[in-house]
C-alpha cells in the first residue's frame, strides 16, 4: 500500500488519455476546481479534449507508441505543465506498473493503485494465484509461467476442449482466442500472442477452461488508503462481440439478492487480498449457476457510468479524493441501489462489412440533449476526424429509468434520434440489438451477437413512398434555404406559379434495386408528388432542430435528411436510408476496384501473410491479416482461384485502398 504521504491534495491533474474518457475526467475535475492539463498525439491536435483542458501538451506522432504509450514524454508533459497528478483514463498505459512507479519516481500523484498493486492484479495469471489463496472460485486452467508451445499443449489437453486462450495483460479481447479443438491451438496461440505483443507489449498467455453459453458479471470497487473498501453494485455486460463489451447494464438482471450479495463480497474479498486502493473492477464468469473470477481491472472501466447512474456516486470525483488522501464519503451500508441503468457503445464500424473499423471526418453528429434518464459521454464533435491510430468508440450512450424495459426504451429512443455522418457507425445495429426479443427477456450469453448476426444485422430495407417523398422534399428544403432568403416569399412553397402547371422529376437510386423516379407537380395550384400512378398532396416546415415536417395527405411525419452532394441521408419513422440523387444532367460514372484485387479497406500494418503466391486457395481462405485500430482484421479470397501475385510484406504500412494481392479465378 502507498504511504499516506503520497497521497496529497493536489490542484493540477495531467489527464493522460483521449477520446471519451479523457473528456470525462476533465468535466469532473474542472468542476472541482482543479486544472486540467491535456495531451495529444499529432493525429489530435484538433481533439475535443485538447479544446476542453486549460493546457494541452502535445507528445509526439499519431502511432500511439510514440505518443501515448510514451511513459517517458508522458512524464515530460506532465513536468513541462507542471501537473502535479496523473490521471490515466482506461486503456494505453492506465494499468501498467511501469507508468505508476514512473510516476510516483517522479513525485506525481497517480490517479489509481500502486505498482505494486498493478503487478498483482493485473497479470491474469498471478491473480488466479492469489485469488485462489484467498477463497474465490476460479475456472480451471492454466496459470504459470511457462509458455513454451509444450507446455500450453499440455495444459489445454489436461483442461479438456474448448479452451480459451487470452493475454496475461491486458483486456478488451485483444490476444483472446476460443479453441474448440486441438488442431486449431497452434494458430490460435500464435495469433493471441502477436495481437498480445502490439497492444500490451506482454505476449504471455494463460488458458482457462472455456465456460459455454456464459454470462459476464463484474462489481465495481473502490478502496482508499485508511482502510476501507466498498462495492458498489455489479454490472452485466454479457453481450459483447469478439470479447468486446456492447452493451452494459446495472444492476444484473440474472442475479437475485441473495447473489448479488454473494457476488460483491466475494469481490471485496478478492480486492482486499492485496488491500486494494482506488476504483477497480472484479469480473466474473458465470455458468448460470455459479460465478468464477476471471481478472481485475485496477483501473476505470468503459462501463463506470451505469454504476453511477444506479448509486448517484460518481466515480472520478471519488477517484480524486481518494488521491488527495480523503476517506470514501459513504460507508457500505449508505450505498443504495436506485432504479436499472443501460450502456450502448457507439462505434464507428461498419455491421454491414463485419464490423470494419471506418475513418475519416465527422460531417453531422447529432445527438439527443442530455435529460434526468439519458446521459451522452462523447469524445467526439461535428468535424473531428476519426483516426485509424486508436480505439473507434465515439461515445457512450447511457439510459436510466425506475426498471430495466423503461431503461431500455429510453436507451432505444436515444439511438434512434441519433444521426452521425461522414463515417459509418453502429447506432442502427445498437438499436436492434436492445429491442431484440431475447435481449428483453434476458435469455442471452456472450454468444449471442454471433449467433444473432444476421438478424441483427439486416440489409437496409428499399425506401417507400414516404422515404422518396422525404427525399426530393429534403432537396427543395435544401434549395429553399439556399435561394430564397424571404420567409414569406410564395417561391417557397414548392415552386409556386401564379399561371400554369409545371412538372420536375427527381431520381434516387438505393442499394436495393435500380431508380425509382418521383415527380413534383406545381404551379398555380396546391403542389403535389406522384410516384407512378399514386399522387400526394404535401406541405413541408422546417423545425428548429435542423429537420423538416413532411405532411402527405393530411400525414405529418418529422424528417431528418443530410445531403451531401447527390448522395442523401433520411431518418424517417421507418428507419435509416441512403439515398442517391441521379444526376439528372447525367454523365456519372463509378470507378470500381476489379473483384481480383485485395485491397486495404482501411490504413493499417500488414503483420501476416498467411498464402503464397501460386497457392490454390478456396473461397474464404486467408490471404493475409493487417493491424487495423489495434485489432486483426484477416482478409479472405472472395472466390476460389490461384493467388497470383502478393504486393506487400510484413510489417508494411498501407493506406486505404491499397492493393495488396491479386487472384486469377479458375477457369469454369
Amino acid at each position: 500500500m502507498k504511504s499516506q504521504a503520497q497521497y496529497r491534495r493536489f490542484r493540477s491533474l495531467l489527464i493522460a488519455n483521449r477520446g471519451e474518457i479523457a473528456v470525462r475526467v476533465i468535466r469532473t475535475a474542472s468542476a472541482m476546481g482543479l486544472r486540467t492539463v491535456a495531451v495529444y498525439s499529432e493525429a489530435d491536435r484538433d481533439a475535443m479534449h485538447v479544446a476542453l483542458a486549460d493546457e494541452a501538451v502535445l507528445l509526439g506522432p499519431a502511432r500511439a507508441r510514440d505518443s501515448y504509450l510514451n511513459i517517458a514524454r508522458v512524464i515530460e508533459a506532465a513536468r513541462q505543465s507542471g501537473a502535479e497528478a496523473v490521471h490515466p483514463g482506461y486503456g494505453f498505459l492506465s494499468e501498467n506498473a511501469e507508468f505508476a512507479q514512473a510516476c510516483a519516481d517522479a513525485g506525481l500523484v497517480f490517479v489509481g493503485p500502486t505498482a505494486e498493486m498493478m503487478i498483482a492484479m493485473g497479470s491474469k495469471s498471478g491473480s488466479k494465484m492469489l485469488m485462489e489463496k484467498a477463497g474465490v472460485p476460479l475456472v480451471p486452467g492454466y496459470h504459470g509461467e511457462a509458455q513454451d508451445e509444450a507446455t500450453l499443449t499440455n495444459a489445454a489437453d489436461k483442461i479438456g476442449f474448448p479452451v480459451l486462450v487470452k493475454a496475461s495483460a491486458g483486456g478488451g479481447g485483444r490476444g483472446m482466442r476460443v479453441v474448440r479443438s486441438a488442431g486449431e491451438l497452434a494458430g490460435a496461440i500464435t495469433s493471441a500472442k502477436r495481437e498480445a505483443k502490439a497492444a500490451f507489449g506482454d505476449d504471455r498467455m494463460l488458458i482457462e477452461k472455456f465456460v459455454d453459453n456464459p454470462r459476464h458479471i463484474e462489481v465495481q470497487v473502490i478502496g482508499d488508503s485508511h482502510g476501507n473498501l466498498l462495492s458498489l453494485f455489479e454490472r452485466e455486460c454479457t453481450l459483447q462481440r469478439r470479447h468486446q463489451k456492447v452493451i452494459e447494464e446495472a444492476p444484473s438482471p440474472t442475479l437475485d439478492g441473495a447473489g448479488r450479495e454473494a457476488v460483491c463480497t466475494a469481490a471485496r474479498k478478492a480486492a482486499a487480498a492485496v488491500n486494494y486502493v482506488g476504483a477497480g473492477t472484479i469480473e466474473f464468469v458465470s455458468n448460470g449457476k455459479d460465478v468464477f473470477f476471471i481478472e481485475m481491472n485496477t483501473r476505470l472501466q468503459v462501463e463506470h457510468p451505469v454504476t453511477e447512474l444506479i448509486t448517484g456516486i460518481d466515480l472520478v470525483e471519488w477517484q480524486l479524493r481518494v488521491a488527495f488522501g480523503e476517506k470514501l464519503p459513504l460507508t457500505q451500508d449508505q450505498i443504495k441501489l436506485n432504479g436499472h441503468a443501460i450502456e450502448a457503445r457507439v462505434y464507428a464500424e461498419n455491421p454491414h462489412k463485419n464490423f470494419m473499423p471506418s475513418v475519416g471526418r465527422i460531417k453531422t453528429w447529432r445527438m439527443p440533449e442530455a435529460s434526468s434518464g439519458l446521459r451522452i459521454d462523447a469524445g467526439y464533435r461535428e468535424g473531428d476526424a476519426v483516426s485509424p491510430h486508436y480505439d473507434a468508440m465515439l461515445a457512450k450512450m447511457i439510459a436510466w429509468a425506475p426498471n430495466r424495459d423503461a431503461a431500455i426504451e429510453r436507451l432505444n429512443r436515444g439511438l434512434e434520434e441519433s444521426d452521425v455522418r461522414g463515417i459509418v457507425t453502429n447506432i442502427p445495429f445498437l438499436s436492434a440489438l436492445v429491442t431484440h426479443p431475447a435481449v428483453r427477456a434476458n435469455t442471452i450469453d456472450t454468444g449471442f451477437i454471433e449467433r444473432e448476426l444476421k438478424n441483427l444485422t439486416p440489409a437496409p430495407m428499399a425506401p417507400g413512398d414516404l422515404e422518396l417523398c422525404a427525399a426530393a422534399t429534403a432537396i427543395l428544403v435544401q434549395e429553399s434555404r439556399a435561394v430564397f432568403a424571404e420567409p414569406n416569399s410564395p417561391w417557397r412553397t414548392a415552386g409556386w406559379m401564379p399561371v400554369g402547371r409545371r412538372q420536375r422529376a427527381f431520381v434516387f437510386r438505393h442499394a436495393q434495386g435500380t431508380g425509382q423516379e418521383i415527380c413534383l407537380h406545381y404551379g398555380n395550384g396546391p403542389a403535389k408528388w406522384s410516384i407512378g400512378e399514386r399522387e400526394f398532396a404535401f406541405t413541408f416546415s422546417t423545425t428548429a432542430d435542423g429537420g423538416f415536417d413532411l405532411t402527405l395527405d393530411g400525414m405529418k411525419s418529422h424528417i431528418f435528411a443530410v445531403i451531401e452532394g447527390h448522395e442523401l441521408y433520411l431518418r424517417t419513422k421507418n428507419g435509416r436510408f441512403d439515398l442517391h440523387w441521379v444526376d439528372p444532367f447525367g454523365g456519372e460514372t463509378e470507378e470500381q476496384v476489379g473483384e481480383d484485387k485485395i485491397v486495404a479497406p482501411l490504413p493499417g500494418t500488414v503483420v501476416a501473410l498467411l498464402a503464397e503466391e501460386g497457392a490454390m486457395l478456396e473461397k474464404g481462405a486467408p490471404i493475409l491479416t493487417l493491424e487495423v485500430m489495434k485489432m486483426e482484421q484477416t482478409l479472405r479470397a472472395p472466390f476460389a482461384g490461384v493467388l497470383k501475385v502478393i504486393k506487400c510484406k510484413v510489417g508494411d504500412i498501407v493506406g486505404e485502398g491499397v492493393e495488396l494481392a491479386e487472384i486469377e479465378p479458375l477457369a469454369s
